[in-house]
């Protein structure tokens, strides 16, 4: 589908790609991985034709389409969620447009035996075939599909565009990147601003794609889901592994350690060539034989490994002294922003050594209670009292709002240090990617990873004995993340988390606070607990905001076909077909009712019981067949008036 051909890209100054080269083809799922600055982002940015000052090619084959999600967003105001979301479907509104004027056009005239009236005919027909072919008339099943999974509500639909926060409106871009149906979908990091339950409905889209996808995403387990191929950017190269993500570990692994072993029998011919240049270079007859080395010595392309163990950054929190039993005590806690109540009559008592992970939809308030935890949030409602002896270090999820612009990295890093950590400054910042010259750097022109990091590195500088951390993995590469998920492992002291990483959550956190409609519930268990117990309970709410998009029930009131009477000028064009059609319409109507029937039943027995897998499979399915026919209904249904 594509080709890559010796791909080359010079960036200040330095080759960021040299003589990459490599083929996507149609089932390839790639994931591209490498360290923060080694060109992920740009090599998309490549591939969709957004960058073309490069060397080599890149060149598509055929009349293939490439979607691109951006960040910048360009929507016009006062468009509703779904009118916003239908501008993916630009073709297929230009052939209904069209088609709309020749049916007008068909309507106001009386030549019907003119050559141009046939022409009206066929171009009906033309247009027609063009938009079954590409299921035009099931678009409103998928989008309807699409921002479900991304977590909008039914209510939302209607909503202007410009009532949501920009995480909201770049799902609405990404499901108009998802509805297009590209052959080729380009994605840097499409799980940012998502929610978990929505990062898993993507993955097992995206696995079921029928397109070839290349993303960029720290998100170690969506990786391994969705990609069956995984590019490795390091040293101005791309290495094609054949793999998804956690099977190129392991191989990269084993590459790894032969690049060891080259390593050194490469720097033992170095130190062999330097001892005979420091030998010979003083010598009048080997003089020349010294310079010929050094020019060998020159052009040799050094061997780098880099050190990916993240076990030997053997960095702690530093424990403050024991607390009560007794952390964080609420009753009837709530929030409100103006008539906007986020949550409300929230209870709970976090005790000693909990390990929490807040989790839900992004909205519903989980920031929000962490903020009046860490004490920056003071107008609530209720009450919550602060346990004996609690020393809270908070992981505010803005970052830019708790560094100094004009300090650099070390001296950020040393006024968060006391006099018994101070020492340790430098060494903690090397361990979190801060080493020679970037601890000179102002924080003002830090990257978001870097941002996040350096607030990471002052958490543990300072002595805690409960941690709250909002986000504390975003912009963060996958070393950078397992060395601070191995740091909270070792933490002794209470934790309060809010992340949609579900491998960073695995191992971390043995209770779950759920946020959902305003309420806050507790519930006992691991991640994967949770997560099998929401995978449920999502089918079911999915199903309840689909029957509420369509009034609340999830039947059609047929419509008596009438039979028109046929002018003897249209003789041509109607009576055979409208028969036809007239008869399709009674074998999708009797259809319709079978299937809301086995739909009744389903439901019948969910509230009897927790379904199945096996039983929830089919649910869905007989609700996908039945918008399917709805929608097929509706066509007839046009094709008579």
């Amino acid at each position: 589908m594509l080709s890559v051909q010796s791909l080359g890209l010079h960036h200040s100054g330095n080759y960021l790609f040299q003589n990459v080269n490599f083929t996507i083809k149609k089932d390839d799922k790639i994931g591209l991985v490498g360290k923060n600055g080694a060109g992920k982002s740009t090599l998309l940015k490549m591939l969709s034709g957004e960058i073309n000052f490069y060397e080599g090619n890149v060149v598509p084959e055929g009349n293939i389409t490439i979607g691109f999600l951006k960040q910048d967003l360009d929507f016009v105001k006062g468009r509703t969620v779904w009118d916003e979301t239908m501008q993916a479907f630009e073709q297929i509104n230009a052939w209904k447009n069209e088609l709309e004027e020749v049916n007008h056009q068909m309507t106001i005239r009386t030549d019907y035996e003119s050559d141009s009236y046939t022409d009206l005919i066929n171009k009906m027909t033309e247009l027609n075939d063009l938009l079954m072919h590409h299921d035009a008339y099931n678009l409103e099943g998928d989008m309807e599909k699409v921002l479900f999974g991304l977590g909008f509500k039914a209510d939302d639909f209607k909503k202007i565009t410009d009532e949501f926060s920009g995480g909201w409106r770049m799902r609405i871009e990404l499901a108009k990147l998802l509805l297009q149906k590209n052959d080729i979908m380009l994605l840097d990091e499409p799980t940012n601003h998502l929610d978990m339950e929505s990062i898993i409905w993507l993955e097992n889209f995206l696995k079921d794609y029928p397109g070839a996808i290349v993303l960029v995403s720290h998100d170690k387990q969506f990786m391994t889901a969705v990609c069956n191929r995984t590019f490795d950017i390091n040293n101005k190269k791309v290495d094609d592994y054949k793999a998804n993500y956690s099977k190129y570990l392991i191989m990269r692994e084993d590459r790894r350690e032969k690049l060891i072993q080259a390593k050194k029998n490469q720097d033992a011919e170095i130190k062999q060539m330097e001892d005979n240049i420091n030998k010979f270079r003083a010598s009048a007859t080997k003089a020349s034989f010294a310079q010929s080395l050094i020019k060998k010595l020159d052009k040799i392309e050094r061997i780098e490994v880099d050190n990916e163990d993240v076990s030997k950054f053997n960095i702690r929190f530093v424990q403050s002294q024991v607390p009560g039993k007794i952390i964080f005590e609420a009753e009837k806690l709530g929030k409100a922003y103006g008539e906007k109540q986020i949550f409300d009559d929230v209870d709970f008592i976090v005790q000693r050594g909990d390990r929490i992970a807040l989790l839900g939809q992004n909205g519903q308030g989980k920031t929000t209670l962490a903020k009046i935890l860490a004490g920056d949030i003071k107008d609530y409602s209720g009450n919550w009292n602060l346990g004996h002896n609690v020393n809270i270090g908070y992981f505010a999820q803005n970052q830019e709002e708790v560094l100094t612009p004009n300090k650099t990295v070390q001296e950020e890093a040393e006024d968060a240090a006391t006099e018994e950590t101070r020492p340790r400054v430098r060494d903690l910042l090397g361990s979190f990617l801060f080493q020679g010259e970037a601890v000179n750097k102002k924080t003002k022109v830090l990257s978001g990873g870097e941002r996040n990091r350096l607030a990471l590195c002052k958490l543990l500088l300072r002595p805690f004995n409960t941690l709250i951390m909002d986000e504390p993995t975003n912009h963060l590469d996958i070393q950078s993340k397992e060395i601070i998920k191995l740091a909270l492992q070792k933490f002794e002291g209470t934790l309060i988390v809010i992340s949609h990483d579900r491998e960073f959550l695995q191992g971390l956190c043995d209770k779950i606070y759920e946020f959902r409609d305003g309420k806050m519930k507790e519930f006992l268990g691991d991640i994967n607990e949770y997560l099998e117990f929401r995978q449920k309970e999502s089918i079911r709410e999915i199903s309840a905001e689909k029957a509420k998009l369509h009034n609340e029930v999830p039947k059609v009131e047929m419509k008596k076909v009438e039979e028109k009477p046929i002018n003897n000028n249209q003789s041509t064009i109607a009576s055979k077909e409208q028969k036809s059609v007239q008869n399709k319409i009674k074998k999708v109507e009797e259809r319709i009712t079978e299937l809301e029937t086995e739909i009744e039943k389903f439901e019948a027995s969910f509230a009897k019981e927790n379904p199945s897998d096996d039983t929830l499979e089919k649910y869905n399915k007989t609700k996908e067949d039945l918008d399917s026919a709805l929608q097929e209904w509706e066509y007839l249904g046009t094709q008579l008036d």
